[in-house]
């Protein structure tokens, strides 16, 4: 490393740790805003309550380390080439590759940061700050002296199994006994027509024989060709269908808004609803796939920042920080555009979710083009 490029790490790593750290402040402060009030409802106090937002707040790194990357870039580029450091340095010789070797070294270990961000700290954020929130909820429900089975309930669940030709209706399933109530599940033969059904008023998924376990119900038969009922045997007593071997927890995330859901469980539930062939499918898909793409954010972001700083007169350093939120603007407008193309059936959702980062590819490079 040369003496230049020493300087200018320590110029932009202090700048890029002073917008990241104000970051993070901003953070806190949307989740303070948000959740504060609900959170106190719910009897979060002390230790609890920072608890939970210092689980919540790893989720927005990813967010904001692109944004951070732009800021500290544009601020500090425009300030040396203010100080005409830059120019000194182009007019030894020194060409903008070589000049800006640092930065690219950094913005691969960024995008290598932000790939561990997504895939290991984000899911493990979103997924535990839901189960501490589920956590205050079951308290504060025994608190009010609820029934076990009414505490965490979730009402009117339905799932489709066409794999194995399922079709599962819960009335309410509590999260606090990990227990379904008022359940239904009919086989469908390969044409779709029901030739069984099980109701049972209460049924539980036993992880330790892989299977469910149905109590206090009845077992019918129809004829597939006229729907008729053929046998309606009633079970009183626990009836284990070793065969039945859908995950509750899956069960539970197909109507959450994929904003909500971790990279794992977005995987999951695209799986789900690619055999169901679900219209909601592009949704999830979109967000699946646009999590994945961000990786690459860091070098798009530094892409767009060099020319944008290393080329003009710049008044202030400051004016790079204003017209990054522009940048920020547009890359929403792309990804707005993109998910609302998917969502219509017009564009496939890895297209969509990768058209964002592709328009600001094309912005960047028609940048560096014009610098050169």
């Amino acid at each position: 490393m040369s003496t230049f490029d020493r300087h200018l790490l320590r110029e932009w790593l202090h700048m890029l740790a002073l917008v990241l750290v104000a970051c993070c402040g901003l953070m806190l402060v949307q989740v303070l805003l948000e959740d504060f009030r609900q959170l106190r409802e719910l009897g979060a106090r002390g230790l609890v309550f920072w608890r939970y937002v210092g689980v919540k707040i790893p989720s927005y790194v990813s967010i904001a380390l692109p944004f951070a990357l732009l800021v500290s870039l544009l601020y500090t580029l425009g300030k040396l080439h203010r100080a005409n450091e830059l120019t000194a340095m182009r007019a030894a010789g020194v060409g903008f590759a070589r000049l800006t070797a640092p930065i690219w070294v950094v913005g691969i270990a960024c995008c290598g940061l932000s790939w561990w961000l997504n895939t290991t700290v984000v899911p493990w954020s979103v997924e535990e700050t839901r189960a501490l929130n589920d956590e205050l909820q079951f308290r504060s429900q025994h608190a009010q002296a609820l029934p076990p089975d009414r505490v965490g309930a979730v009402f009117s669940v339905a799932f489709d199994n066409p794999v194995d030709r399922r079709m599962w209706f819960f009335n309410r399933y509590s999260k606090a006994t990990q227990r379904a109530h008022g359940v239904s599940v009919s086989t469908l033969d390969a044409q779709g027509r029901e030739v069984a059904r099980l109701m049972a008023s209460e049924a539980w998924f036993d992880a330790a024989r892989g299977g469910w376990v149905f109590r206090a119900g009845r077992a019918r038969e129809f004829a597939p060709e006229t729907g008729e009922l053929i046998v309606d045997r009633p079970f009183p007593a626990e009836r284990f269908e070793p065969a039945f071997h859908e995950d509750p927890g899956l069960m539970l995330l197909v109507d959450r808004k994929p904003t909500s859901l971790s990279l794992h469980e977005l995987r999951d539930i695209v799986r789900q609803l690619e055999l169901e062939h679900s219209p909601k499918l592009p949704l999830y898909a979109v967000r699946y796939f646009g999590l994945i793409a961000d990786t690459l954010g860091p070098l798009i972001v530094i892409a767009i920042a060099i020319p944008f700083a290393m080329t003009g007169v710049r008044v202030n350093p400051a004016v790079g920080v204003s017209k990054s939120i522009g940048l920020f603007v547009l890359y929403w407008l792309f990804n707005s555009t993109a998910t609302a193309l998917a969502s219509k059936g017009v564009l496939d959702p890895l297209v969509a979710a990768w058209l964002p980062n592709g328009g600001m590819v094309v912005l960047a490079i028609w940048f560096l083009a014009r610098m050169r």
